[in-house]
């Protein structure tokens, strides 16, 4: 690189690099000079914070000063300490993700409520024994939140043994009155994901009534896995709201009826999921297809029901789809056919565990979704390599996942993908020919996951080390032709390698694991 290249403004350069994919390009580009480390280091966005990252906390927060969203997930320490420290930190932040902590930071959360005025989005999903009195305290203390999720409340288990308790009174878990007073209190709220709580069933429609007045800017819905009715449907349609993302995904008690009424009245619908509605079948679908115009994504898994009519239907009524999933269905089975039309928006399909699916149906995808760019037909076992190659001639693919394909055994091309990145070939009929095709044609790949293919053997998988220059992640667990003695060459012959899934049999001792850190590499237990 030429120093008058290296003389643009900062702005061309953040404008370059913010057009890459993702962030984890930014290592990289860290180390071909200082201003590109202070770029880079500017443009950090997104913090992710684990146990070992505690210690260095304070030159973290001092090195990425503009982070907006922290990611606590795989925290598991002292939550209330955590949060006091980001709030002195002097981030601006505008989202944190505490989920699956086994109690309510509610110290820490009002702190961070009452520093960080600009804090929009909370994700308190799968926390264990969340309260109506919790909800009470992110109404007072994060009054500015857009975006809440309290999903899948893990009850704790003393809770749940105490029979005595009274449910209807009982503050162990969120009731309507939880409901009401963060509908009440977050007058900017436009997002809730409420999936999966306790809230009575006998009052639920005049619980969320009143939650529909007070929230008038709701814009995403989610009541996965809940008890709703037709009643709720038509009080949801008849709130009128700016909804733009609905999410049912294994409700129960509703009908056709029910949805229709809410999908005449949301038109404009951009994101909608009917996950595990069995009622459905390929008529309703084709009947409902003319309320979806303004899609751009449909999760319609574990509809047995549905077909390849139901597939072609919504490719051709649907015009801004970019995402189908229709995981579990009964696709490859034709029992009428539709006019096949091509909709160059569609980027992702998740059709895995179709046991139907053939690779005469891939190669009606390669021909109408050309601009394809992630495909998951993982555990269909009735395609092979020559469909796949039909979609990989036809489609620059960035995401390819084959899992438990058996009769998959190569990528039936030889031409180069320089675009592929994720490769996940869990389980399938993959052996060192498959890898060394993968080692010659696949020169960006990120991530290659390999477990428990067990024609796969150190050779092939020295090839793959060896030529792709930019792998990251490989998982190699159960792959026992694979000898335990080459992970330490895989971590020094590929400085690229962050995260080695080792063999069966490899467990590297602490001083192993730290020395391997060191280079850069987290070596996991085989």
């Amino acid at each position: 690189m030429t120093e008058k290249s290296l003389d643009l403004p900062q702005e061309c350069w953040e404008l370059i690099f913010n057009s890459l994919d993702e962030q984890r390009h930014f290592e990289s580009l860290s180390l071909v000079s200082r201003r590109f480390l202070s770029i880079t280091n500017y443009l950090r966005f997104h913090l992710k914070i684990t146990d070992p990252a505690i210690p260095f906390l304070p030159q973290l927060f001092n090195r990425f000063q503009n982070v907006k969203k922290i990611d606590l997930l795989e925290f598991q320490g002292d939550l209330n300490s955590i949060l006091c420290m980001i709030s002195r930190s002097g981030l601006d932040l505008e989202s944190v993700n505490i989920s699956k902590q086994k109690r309510f930071p509610l110290i820490g959360l009002r702190e961070l409520g009452t520093r960080m005025k600009n804090l929009k989005e909370l994700n308190c999903s799968k926390i264990r024994s969340l309260q109506d009195s919790d909800l009470v305290a992110i109404s007072e203390t994060c009054s500015f939140l857009e975006v809440l999720d309290i999903s899948y409340p893990e009850a704790d288990s003393n809770f749940l043994s105490d029979r005595s308790l009274d449910l209807e009174s009982s503050s162990g878990f969120v009731t309507d009155f939880g409901i009401l007073a963060l509908s009440g209190n977050l007058k900017r709220l436009n997002k809730i994901d409420l999936s999966v709580n306790g809230i009575g069933i006998p009052s639920i429609d005049s619980c969320f009534k009143e939650s529909f007045a007070y929230a008038r800017g709701l814009c995403e819905i989610d009541m996965s896995n809940s008890f709703i009715s037709d009643e709720l449907l038509c009080l949801l349609a008849e709130a009128c709201l700016p909804l733009k993302k609905l999410v049912l995904s294994h409700c129960y008690n509703f009908t056709l009826a029910g949805i229709s009424f809410v999908l005449s009245k949301y038109q404009s619908l951009e994101y909608l999921n009917l996950e595990g509605a069995n009622f459905l079948d390929d008529e309703s679908m084709i009947g409902l297809s003319r309320f979806l115009c303004s899609l751009n994504s449909i999760n319609l898994g574990f509809c047995s029901k549905l077909t390849n009519s139901t597939f072609f239907t919504i490719l051709r009524d649907c015009p801004s789809l970019t995402e189908i999933k229709m995981e579990t269905t009964n696709l490859g089975l034709d029992d009428f056919m539709t006019d096949l039309v091509v909709n160059p928006r569609v980027k992702s399909l998740h059709l895995a565990r179709n046991g139907n699916l053939s690779d005469q149906f891939l190669r009606r995808v390669a021909l109408l979704c050309p601009n394809l760019q992630m495909l998951d037909v993982s555990h269909c076992s009735g395609i092979t390599e020559e469909g796949i190659g039909e979609i990989l001639r036809s489609c620059e693919l960035k995401h390819l996942e084959i899992n438990a394909c058996r009769q998959v055994y190569d990528l039936g091309i030889a031409f180069e993908l320089p675009k592929l990145e994720v490769l996940r070939a869990l389980g399938s009929g993959f052996n060192d020919d498959s890898l060394l095709t993968v080692a010659n044609t696949c020169c960006r790949i990120l991530h290659l996951d390999l477990e428990n293919c067990l024609n796969v053997t150190t050779n092939g998988v020295r090839e793959v080390v060896e030529n792709c220059r930019t792998l990251r992640e490989i998982n190699l667990r159960w792959c026992d032709g694979v000898n335990i003695d080459i992970v330490a060459w895989m971590v020094f012959s590929r400085p690229s390698l962050r995260k080695i899934i080792p063999p069966c049999g490899f467990a590297p001792t602490e001083s192993q694991r730290d020395f391997f850190l060191r280079h850069g590499c987290l070596v996991c237990k085989g």
